[in-house]
């Protein structure tokens, strides 16, 4: 069994769940950006399976589905009663711009007056009074940029509107930057398998905050659910996006081979292979808390069910890091 970790000043789950794909379709900066249509209720009933299951952690943003997925988990959460409730720690972020009605979004750089109106948007949309961990989406790529963001979230925290704050812009320099601050308790960061930025995570380290990692299942290929043959619509996010290449038609063959070098590795002990990958996080650091996206309750009860299985050996974890090692993403 994974223990819990630490945010901040409070505890939570190993394991959270990511909650962009039941947004739904919206555009950013002229490409589509969802996962697909959603079905509202199919996502609360993943919410609420995840909690059943001992996950205890949501992340979320005000842009996805443009304002959607903030509606939905606010939803969802409602529905708990208060001692359930009160046990959850919900996520979010700030600092794209969006219409809500025609799911248009485009990036932004966030003035501190920007700052407090998305605040009060999201308090609305998630029907809280104060949002647990509240997180730049982007706009600062420096540690003076950083500083004028930080000065900002500290007046929420002053006012009541935010418990604590953290930093989804993963540049070590930014993150030394949130770190300094007592009420910063988190850097995201992209994790999986594949690599990590191995100096984003060691500014996390030194500053002793909590590291939420985002595509721990490299946005679903880690599941082995696709293949050359089987891979997702265009239209979705995942197959036009300058983030990651995982789909794209000139490397998915290489991602795929590399997989099968790790994939007997991952399953060790009975795990699926979605289990195994949130196991290899586990195992790299204990700081690290995987938010594996899910859309059905189905998916959420396999992720949740990886936390009794706990981190993979340390044996195995170095096998994968050494079968790894050509990655571009450890590069």
């Amino acid at each position: 069994m994974v223990t819990d970790r630490r945010l901040g000043g409070r505890t939570t789950s190993a394991l959270g769940i990511g909650c962009w794909a039941i947004g739904g379709p919206f555009t950013y900066d002229g490409r589509p950006a969802g996962w697909g249509e959603v079905d509202d209720e199919t996502s609360i009933r993943m919410i609420h399976t995840a909690i059943e299951g001992g996950v205890r952690l949501f992340d979320t943003a005000d842009v996805y589905g443009a304002g959607h997925s903030e509606r939905v988990v606010g939803e969802a959460l409602g529905q708990l009663s208060a001692d359930v409730r009160d046990g959850v720690i919900v996520a979010t972020k700030f600092a794209n711009t969006f219409d809500e009605e025609s799911r248009v979004a485009a990036a932004g750089r966030p003035t501190a007056a920007d700052i407090r109106k998305a605040c009060d948007a999201s308090l609305g949309r998630l029907k809280v009074d104060a949002i647990d961990v509240y997180q730049l989406h982007g706009g600062a790529d420096n540690a003076a940029e950083a500083e004028v963001i930080v000065a900002a979230l500290e007046e929420l925290v002053a006012a009541g509107k935010i418990k604590a704050f953290g930093t989804s812009v993963d540049a070590p320099a930014v993150v030394a930057t949130f770190g300094r601050s007592a009420h910063a308790v988190s850097a995201q960061m992209q994790i999986n398998v594949f690599g990590h930025r191995a100096e984003s995570l060691a500014a996390a380290r030194e500053h002793g905050l909590a590291v939420l990692a985002r595509t721990p299942l490299a946005m679903g290929l880690l599941t082995g659910k696709y293949d050359l043959s089987n891979r997702p619509a265009l239209d979705d996010v995942r197959r036009d996006t300058p983030w990651w290449t995982y789909f794209d038609d000139d490397a998915m063959a290489d991602w795929l081979q590399r997989l099968d070098k790790v994939r007997e590795l991952l399953t060790t002990g009975g795990r699926t292979l979605t289990q195994g990958a949130l196991a290899y996080l586990w195992a790299l650091d204990p700081a690290i808390i995987p938010l594996p996206g899910a859309r059905t309750p189905e998916q959420a009860a396999e992720h949740a069910a990886a936390i009794p299985f706990g981190p993979l050996p340390d044996a195995t974890r170095q096998e994968i890091d050494d079968l790894m090692a050509d990655s571009p993403e450890r590069q």
